[in-house]
């Protein structure tokens, strides 16, 4: 078997290498590492599928823009250098999972590897469902392992391993929830004048849910130009994303949780209570804080916001018809803005209202503001981490294929094409490449944000939650009653905390299995320090702060 030193013994003449890796490694250019390494790593793919050539595989994906690429792109690449032939389908989040249960619970054959988010890590470690990949690449995978792989250089590896560090899922792509706004709004001297003069402090990125109102009614309520704009932006039509537009960390960001990351201990971003990895409840009578009045409050501010200060129609809208909506120029801000739509062309076009002559972006990321509830230490918001996860049924030939075409989509030579189409990092080696250093600000501070200390705050749902597919729909279906004015935010919470209580003491996990016990009451755990929390009647005084100072924060690390 050729091994990393003998790949590294000398350099042999182009000539030397066969044409499918000769002509990918000029193909895959630029990348983050050199064509001398191209060549090696395209060569090190191309010889150990030797035994494999001719094997076809299945794979899935969400439909983002990153999985179409590798779909239409890398898996014809992949398939010329070893002979693996991958059908790669790509389809909604809401699709992809229901499938993925059915193939780990019933053992349902359907694909040979998925790519999941992150979130279902709980469920995969309480299930023993998924190829533990550390086993697997120390024993029986060591041979299909690319030397090259490199494991340290992945941005939040963590996000897919168990409570011992073993790697159940390896990162593919990810993006965050980050603050969306129009920095040449912001900075017009003109417009910065008379938000002064109306609320008494600078215009600036809002570091609190106070401040984002206020900046949100400004803009809803005052002219750019003599055009209508909006304060915010949202989505609220009942489907999956709805869902997600909660448990992607927004009660994090209100303060529902404890402090600690990745996710808050003992209660976490959905409001579950854990006690040695065993969720004991999310309802506040168990000391879980799901209906806890922090919780309450995240859905009543976005109830409000949604009704105030977005466009009239986004309550007919789902995430993928959010994504990319302000790009068309009358949107001032957004709290929730995920960062993959930002790859978007029509973020970046000459021809966006968005974008000034020369095509830098007239917009900026910046940390989402925090809810009243919310305390230094806590998680600051969610990033995805589409991973790759194998089923526990997939062995043999199958198994190591698989392993090879998700090696290949997150390799060196690969990852720096695949992030600028995509807007998708998943290496450190991407972002610090020269290609992206000398385009830098072409991202809108999206680069700085990744390579800073705090994105370490931003990260998916924990392994808290122990039976993520039917724990989603939870939400998003409850939601809907609070968004038709049939149940009060306090209602609606009540009864996703219930729903989710009972759903858990119905479960039977193989491990780490939810233990539900009798409560002892709200006024018990409310009087006690950390979450669930009592209710703070007082208001927020709102804060800003420029984003050139938010820069430089990322910058050193602080």
């Amino acid at each position: 078997m050729i091994s990393c030193a003998d790949l590294d013994n000398g350099m042999k003449p182009l000539s030397q290498y066969s044409d499918s890796v000769q002509k990918w490694a000029f193909i895959f250019d630029p990348s983050a590492i050199s064509q001398k390494e191209r060549l090696r790593e395209l060569e090190w793919f191309e010889y150990v599928s030797r035994d494999l050539q001719g094997i076809s595989i299945r794979s899935t994906a969400e439909n983002i823009q990153t999985h179409y690429w590798e779909s239409l792109f890398l898996s014809r690449a992949f398939e010329e250098i070893t002979g693996i032939k991958v059908e790669h389908k790509i389809q909604p989040e809401g699709d992809l999972v229901p499938e993925l249960m059915d193939q780990i619970e019933n053992n349902n054959y359907l694909y040979d590897i998925y790519v999941n988010d992150a979130d279902l890590i709980g469920t995969h470690l309480r299930l023993n469902s998924v190829i533990n990949l550390t086993t697997y690449m120390e024993r029986d995978g060591w041979q299909y392992t690319n030397p090259y792989l490199d494991l340290d250089d992945f941005l939040n590896l963590e996000m897919g391993q168990d409570y011992d560090g073993n790697q159940l899922q390896l990162p593919d792509q990810q993006f965050a929830n980050l603050y969306w706004f129009r920095y040449d709004w912001f900075s017009r001297k003109d417009i910065k004048k008379l938000f002064y003069q109306l609320y008494g402090y600078e215009l600036g990125v809002p570091l609190n849910w106070a401040a984002y109102n206020d900046i949100a009614e400004f803009f809803s309520h005052n002219r750019i130009d003599g055009n209508k704009v909006y304060g915010h932006l949202d989505y609220g039509k009942p489907s999956p994303s709805l869902g997600w537009r909660f448990t992607d960390s927004w009660l994090a960001m209100a303060g529902v949780g404890d402090q600690g990351i990745p996710n808050g201990l003992p209660v976490d971003d959905w409001g579950i209570r854990v006690e040695d990895s065993i969720p004991v409840g999310s309802s506040v009578i168990r000391g879980g804080a799901t209906d806890s009045p922090a919780a309450i409050y995240a859905l009543q501010t976005y109830l409000d916001w949604l009704n105030k200060y977005a466009p009239s129609d986004a309550q007919l809208w789902e995430w993928v018809d959010a994504g990319t909506r302000a790009a068309q120029g009358d949107i001032a801000q957004r709290i929730f803005q995920y960062t993959n739509w930002l790859s978007d062309p029509s973020f970046h076009s000459l021809s966006s209202p968005v974008t000034y002559n020369d095509g830098s972006p007239r917009w900026r990321v910046a940390p989402s503001p925090h809810g009243k509830y919310w305390n230094e230490g806590m998680k600051s918001g969610y990033q995805d981490c589409g991973s790759w996860t194998i089923p526990r049924g997939i062995d043999g030939k199958k198994r190591a294929a698989a392993w090879l075409w998700a090696q290949f989509c997150v390799s060196k030579t690969v990852s720096l094409k695949k992030f600028l189409e995509g807007g998708t990092p998943v290496r450190i080696s991407t972002l610090n490449s020269p290609y992206i250093r000398k385009r830098i600000d072409s991202y809108g501070g999206l680069i700085e944000f990744y390579l800073s200390a705090s994105q370490k705050q931003w990260t998916s749902s924990s392994l808290n939650v122990p039976y993520y597919s039917e724990m989603a729909e939870i939400w998003w279906k409850n939601i809907t009653f609070a968004l038709t004015g049939e149940l009060s935010s306090e209602e609606t919470m009540t009864l996703i905390a219930l729903e989710q209580d009972n759903l858990m003491s119905g479960l039977q996990l193989l491990q780490f299995n939810p233990r539900i016990e009798v409560g002892q009451g709200r006024d018990f755990w409310l009087s006690r320090s950390g979450s669930p929390k009592p209710e703070n009647p007082d208001a927020q005084v709102p804060e800003t702060m420029s984003y050139e100072k938010i820069l430089q924060r990322w910058r050193t690390g602080k």
